[in-house]
């Protein structure tokens, strides 16, 4: 088992659909296919381009929806976990927002989807917690 690559907000990049930096890089077919699950789920409101849905790490200029990048950046830290102020606002809305999509991660994905996005999403807490790996 691969080691875990902890994300700003806790996500497992090991295991995210859309991670696409070696050794973990996706075909054109399987980020088309995380794009099309995006959608159903309802974290886009349209079916977005391979270059959009591909994602290679956490960088200052990566849009964020809680500054969680833009924040690990300024204070010099890999991710959440590590900061003083661990868990703030900011971040626990962020645990709160995607909690919220995992019944419906439920209802249109298959089984082996769910838990890829257990994985790679809904326990940001305990990844976070855990801090194996930064990026």
């Amino acid at each position: 088992m691969e080691d875990k690559i902890i994300a700003a907000c806790g996500n497992d990049c090991s295991v995210c659909p859309r991670y696409n930096k070696e050794p973990f890089a996706k075909s054109d077919k399987e980020l088309s296919h995380t794009a099309e699950l995006w959608y159903k789920i309802g974290y886009r409101d349209h079916i977005v381009s391979n270059d959009e849905i591909s994602c290679q790490g956490c960088m200052e200029d990566n849009w964020c929806r809680y500054n969680v990048v833009k924040c690990v950046h300024e204070k010099n830290i890999s991710n959440c976990g590590q900061c003083n102020d661990y868990p703030c606002a900011n971040i626990k809305e962020c645990f709160a927002v995607t909690q919220s999509f995992e019944p419906k991660c439920k209802e249109v994905c298959s089984k082996e989807e769910c838990e890829i996005m257990k994985r790679a999403f809904f326990e940001k807490e305990q990844n976070l917690q855990n801090n194996k790996i930064k990026i």
